[in-house]
């Protein structure tokens, strides 16, 4: 009997929309914002970011760069490596670049990624600290940085034609780890 109430109850609802003098107002609000709703649902489903690591040993400040991913895609990398460790990381995003992660002592290497061209792979080594980066790119670039030596890790995204967005971790006088972070490619970047 309850249940029948309510199927009443629903009816009733549903007779007043639709004898009430405002009903095709009100059947026409009603009809935008389940549009609207279903178009929100489709962008939030459409998304496709994921997320790797967080690789590498204990210890360091946490980072993150997820601000500098509204400034556009990854455009540049610079690595400092020692002679054991990657002691550093700074990311251009855009022709912006990050705040500088990590430590002073060892060489400084600099890669700039070719127009339209992203990362899509990372893989490296790390014990207690990262030891190797390697970034593989679309246009088929490998972009090693540091020794060949520890625990092995290789990331790509969850998701088809994804690319790498920005990068998180833990450093200090080393870089103690890494997250790698994937989406989309920026479609609103036409100076990158």
């Amino acid at each position: 009997m309850a249940g029948s109430m309510k199927s009443e109850g629903k009816r009733l609802n549903l007779d007043f929309l639709l004898s009430s003098r405002s009903s095709p107002r009100m059947l026409t609000i009603a009809l935008l914002a389940l549009l609207c709703a279903s178009a929100s649902a489709n962008d939030i489903q459409a998304r496709a970011s994921s997320y790797n690591g967080e690789y590498g040993g204990g210890g360091g400040e946490r980072f993150s760069h997820s601000g500098y991913q509204l400034e556009g895609p990854i455009t540049a990398i610079r690595v400092r490596v020692n002679r054991y460790y990657i002691v550093g990381l700074q990311v251009r995003y855009g022709k912006v670049w990050s705040d500088y992660v990590g430590g002073t002592q060892g060489d400084l290497e600099e890669i700039f990624l070719h127009p339209g061209e992203s990362v899509i792979q990372v893989s490296g080594k790390y014990k207690y600290y990262l030891r190797k980066l390697v970034f593989v790119t679309d246009k088929g670039r490998y972009l090693p940085f540091g020794k060949d030596t520890g625990t092995s890790f290789n990331a790509v995204p969850l998701y088809p034609n994804t690319v790498l967005r920005f990068i998180s971790g833990r450093a200090g006088a080393l870089i103690n780890a890494i997250g790698l972070h994937w989406d989309d490619y920026p479609s609103d970047c036409s100076s990158c």
